[in-house]
């Protein structure tokens, strides 16, 4: 295999910064074209993450196509190849992982990977996190691919430089806010997901999973434009977070779709009663700039323990739910 660039690759490279100026100061947005690039680009490669540190974990913060379920995995910084990469901060490459002794087994197993490489990601002469290659093969990748992954790496970083001033608390908020709504975005709501259902489980809780699809955004978009869309988008978030309780989770998860957590609910009844007044919430007239909007909301839920115990399937049970209800209604 060869151990240089090839010119498609160069050229990839080369034209990756000004897709970066596109997407502009969404970090989120920003890692996760990266990510799709690299697997794009290193042709051996399952997928790539961008790992930001956070305390004591590294935690998936943007992945490549098809690879959503493991966004907001946490690993432990101290037994991880990444931790040790943002310590040594070097590349590090392993070959296989059922006999490499530097990495997670069970954590590899999970994700699905025999073999990884991992490059540091600095922001300011600090190591912030790390930009990873997989692949469920061993021995997948050879010199050509860890100099890609350099590559890429320094275009993220300088996009954390230039999408913030300069901490830790906002690289956090970037990576895991939507842009526009300023609600939590996809990330943070399955890396909550996780972290409610494990607190869930441990003391016997009941929680509900809410999925919120807008309805009426196309027909907006298409008669009046994206700024209305994009306003009425906006709108829906707030009539959705002002009704939640302090510690309900409320995120966008991309385009007219949206994702509630609601923690320690006391019967599914509570949980019904919340989700009629948000639908009714939604539907309420909405106006701008002397133009009357139709806006509302379809929402489907699932209840953990009851409807599963796998934080998958109560996302597509809800899911499920919510396009049954739209139709039902007969909303677009």
């Amino acid at each position: 295999m060869q151990a240089q660039l090839s010119n498609q690759q160069l050229m990839s490279v080369i034209e990756t910064p000004t897709a970066i100026a596109k997407v502009g100061i969404d970090l989120h947005a920003v890692m996760t074209l990266v990510a799709n690039q690299v697997q794009k680009l290193v042709e051996a490669a399952t997928g790539a993450i961008v790992e930001l540190a956070e305390g004591e974990d590294m935690v998936y913060r943007a992945v490549s196509n098809q690879a959503d379920h493991l966004l907001g995995l946490r690993l432990n910084r101290s037994t991880s190849l990444s931790g040790m990469c943002i310590e040594q901060r070097e590349t590090l490459y392993c070959q296989d992982s059922e006999t490499d002794p530097r990495v997670n087994r069970e954590a590899c197993r999970r994700v699905g990977l025999r073999s990884m490489a991992v490059v540091p990601l600095f922001y300011e002469e600090e190591v912030i996190g790390v930009l990873k290659i997989y692949s469920d093969q061993v021995q997948a990748f050879n010199e050509a691919d860890l100099s890609l992954l350099g590559l890429m790496s320094e275009l993220i970083a300088s996009a954390m430089y230039h999408a913030t001033k300069f901490s830790h608390q906002e690289l956090y908020k970037l990576a895991t806010r939507d842009h526009l709504t300023g609600l939590g975005n996809r990330a943070l709501f399955l890396d909550s997901l996780r972290l409610q259902l494990q607190e869930a489980a441990k003391l016997h809780q009941l929680l509900a999973v809410l999925m919120v699809d807008m309805d009426g955004l196309k027909g907006i978009n298409d008669h009046f434009g994206h700024r209305y869309g994009d306003t009425a988008l906006i709108e829906i978030a707030h009539r959705l977070s002002q009704n939640l309780r302090k510690n309900d989770v409320v995120a966008r998860l991309g385009g007219d779709e949206f994702a509630i957590i609601l923690p320690s609910i006391d019967n599914q009844d509570s949980a019904m009663e919340m989700m009629h007044r948000l639908i009714d919430s939604c539907g309420q007239p909405f106006s701008f700039e002397n133009t009357d909007l139709k806006i509302g909301a379809s929402i489907g839920l699932a209840f953990y323990p009851n409807d599963s115990l796998e934080m998958q399937n109560l996302i597509e049970i809800a899911d499920f739910n919510m396009y049954s209800e739209k139709k039902k209604r007969k909303l677009s």
